[in-house]
């Protein structure tokens, strides 16, 4: 039988209301981010029963799906491959020695879409919507990759994360060469910006002022994974005029860099429709976003 693997930094993601026990576990001497199981449930404001977590620790409920999941009106929502993942539980030795389960951590916004996809289709019982709301503040909380960064941030791992491991996170956002143009920003997301810092919008053929690629860079390429800003200005540098050859999205991979990106937008747009100027919009994203190795601002009542 082989040993479990072990934990070599844990902590708790910094979301505010949402204290998820996370750690970097060493499997096949590569660093895994795991969600603690339980906390997850915690998380999304399900108190499972002492009797179903005791059943699952002696290994009685070894084949069901996790409690946060389990749910009948669920399963139209739980494609094959989450449910593949869920089953692949990580048990690992925690810091001081004692046994935990978890999930690997970029699992965790496919059971957020979950729970958001089944309240829009109206499946919930009522009782379980306040689950739903949680799960899309989670959502708002990172994005699929990102989450990588948190569990770094909260256990201190990204202290002696060396170059190697920050370059293969780069490598799933970036091409080697660059991609063919292709539109990635939706005209909504500069009329929304526009319209939240009180300019008059006359349509992408007039050009922008050129403070919107500043606000580009501090709202999306510098909050989307470790690096990634730094990496673009070195591959995609601006010539004498100041001007760049390309877009900084056509340097994004067709596989991860440009999903990210793409739900990176949907949620700032969300936040764009519901503030009611640029101020506020600012403030959700330092706290939904924030900038890798900032300090996350603290949660205050708006005005």
């Amino acid at each position: 039988m082989n040993p479990l693997p072990k934990a070599t930094h844990q902590g708790k993601l910094p979301i505010v209301g949402f204290p998820i026990n996370c750690a970097v576990v060493i499997i096949d001497n590569e660093p895994v981010r795991v969600l603690v199981e339980r906390s997850v449930a915690n998380a999304f404001g399900i108190r499972g029963s002492g009797a179903y977590w005791q059943s699952k620790k002696r290994g009685d409920l070894s084949s069901m799906l996790p409690e946060y999941v389990s749910a009948k009106y669920l399963e139209p929502f739980v494609s094959k491959e989450l449910r593949e993942k869920l089953s692949n539980h990580i048990e690992y030795l925690t810091l001081n020695g004692k046994i935990a389960r978890g999930l690997e951590a970029t699992v965790l916004p496919d059971v957020c879409d979950v729970w958001i996809r089944a309240k829009e289709a109206s499946a919930l019982p009522k009782t379980q919507e306040k689950i739903a709301e949680n799960a899309y503040i989670l959502m708002k909380g990172f994005a699929n990759v990102g989450i990588i960064a948190l569990v770094d941030e909260a256990t201190n791992f990204q202290e002696i994360r060396d170059r190697l491991a920050l370059q293969k996170i780069l490598d799933k956002f970036l091409l080697k060469e660059y991609a063919k143009w292709a539109k990635r920003f939706p005209d909504e997301f500069y009329q929304k910006m526009f319209e939240l810092k009180g300019w008059q919008w006359k349509g992408m053929k007039i050009n922008r002022p050129s403070v919107v690629g500043t606000y580009t860079n501090d709202i999306i390429y510098s909050r989307l994974a470790p690096g990634i800003l730094a990496e673009l200005k070195r591959l995609n540098p601006p010539d004498d005029r100041g001007q760049r050859k390309l877009k900084h999205h056509q340097w994004f991979t067709e596989d991860i860099g440009h999903p990210a990106l793409q739900q990176h937008l949907a949620i700032l747009i969300a936040f764009m429709r519901a503030a009611p100027n640029w101020g506020a919009f600012h403030r959700l994203v330092e706290r939904a976003f924030p900038k890798f190795g900032d300090t996350i601002p603290l949660a205050l009542e708006e005005e």
